[in-house]
Order: C-alpha cells, then structure tokens, then sequence
C-alpha cells in the first residue's frame, strides 16, 4: 500500500516537473519571439526609410536629368541659330563679292569699249574718204573687211550700235548737238547722226551725237 502512495506521489511529482518545464519554456519562447520582433521592427524601419531615400534620389535624378537634357536643348538651338546667321552672312558676303566683282568686270570692260570707239570712228572716216573710183580697190576692200569683222567681235562681246536715224529724240540715247527744220519728218525725229554711239549689254557707253528736226 505505501508502495502504491509512494508510486502516485512520484507520477504526480514528475508530471508537475514536466508542466513546470513546458510553461519555461512557452516562456522563453514567447520572450524569443517578443525579441524577434523587437530587434525585426527596426530593420523593417531602416528598409522603409532606405526606400523613401531611394524613391527620393530618383526623384531627384530624374528631375536633374530633365533639367540638363531641357539645357542641351537650349545649348543645341543656340548653336543652330548662330549656324544659320553665320551662312546666312555667308551667303550676303558671296553675293555682294559676285556682285562687286560683276560691277568691276563691267566698269572695266566699258572703260575698254571706250578706248576702242576712237579707232571704229577713225576706221569709219577713212572709209568715208575713199573716193568712188577705189572703192573696188583690193586695199580697200581689204579694210572694209577688217572693220566689219572689227564691229562683229565687238557685238560678240556685248557692244552694240545704239539706233538713231529715224527715231524719236530719247536723251537716254542721243545727245542732240544740232537742230533743223523739216516739214517732211515728225517733230522730235533724229534726222541725221553725226558720231555714233555705242551700247555696252544694258548700259550706254557713248551716247549718240545727233542732229534733230524741231
């Protein structure tokens, strides 16, 4: 009987050590997890505050790349400005050089035909003076050819005879030196050139000396 009691009181011991045992350690290991947590709950913080910071560089970045790309921009539509200014200057400076030059050729090649009109009047005058009985002459024949092929060089350069006989008086054109009366032609009319004048293209080298019927 003291056997039995003695069996029971020692169970009973035992299952108290084990209760005792397992509520140590739910114990401990509710303190393990409230720890876990504690020292989980500042990483979590730091890994939120470590996004926020990121999200905000980039931000930043973004923003950053945004101004410099627009500044680019700028630096880029400056540049083509000035690149079209400057061919645009360019292209002034060719034409007024072409134009300049166009001017120099010109006023040299007048100043050329003028030098040149003394001679066709000579040539002229000495042909007028041949009398009727050598006009046949081989000599003279010879010199009529060298003046109009004279007169056909010159038109292939530009030099023309400018019209007066029979035209209406034009200033422009003719310098009137003499005047006459004639009923049978108009009034203003050239009735006779005295020298002839010349045209260079567009532009008068000598004006034409003439007589004209008031």
């Amino acid at each position: 009987m003291r056997k039995v009691v003695s069996d029971v009181e020692e169970n009973k011991n035992k299952e108290a050590a084990v209760e005792e045992k397992i509520k140590e350690e739910t114990v401990e290991a509710s303190e393990d997890s409230k720890a876990s947590e504690e020292s989980k709950a500042p990483e979590d913080k730091e890994t939120s505050k470590k996004a926020e910071e990121k999200k905000l560089f980039k931000k930043k970045d973004k923003k950053e790349n945004k101004k410099e790309a627009d500044k680019k921009d700028e630096q880029i539509e400056e540049l083509k400005d000035r690149l079209m200014r400057s061919m645009a200057e360019f292209d002034n400076y060719r034409k007024r050089s072409e134009k300049e030059k166009t001017q120099m050729f010109e006023v040299g090649a007048r100043d050329v035909v003028e030098k040149i009109l003394p001679v066709i009047d000579n040539f002229e005058r000495g042909l007028a003076a041949i009398p009727e009985d050598l006009k046949e002459n081989p000599f003279t024949l010879g010199m009529e050819q060298i003046y109009k092929q004279f007169l056909t060089v010159l038109e292939t350069a530009g030099v023309t005879p400018i019209d007066a006989v029979g035209k209406e008086f034009d200033p422009n054109f003719h310098n009137a030196v003499m005047h006459d009366e004639d009923e049978t032609m108009g009034e203003n009319i050239v009735a006779e050139e005295l020298q002839k004048g010349y045209m260079y293209r567009d532009t008068v080298v000598r004006h034409s000396m003439v007589k004209v019927v008031n």
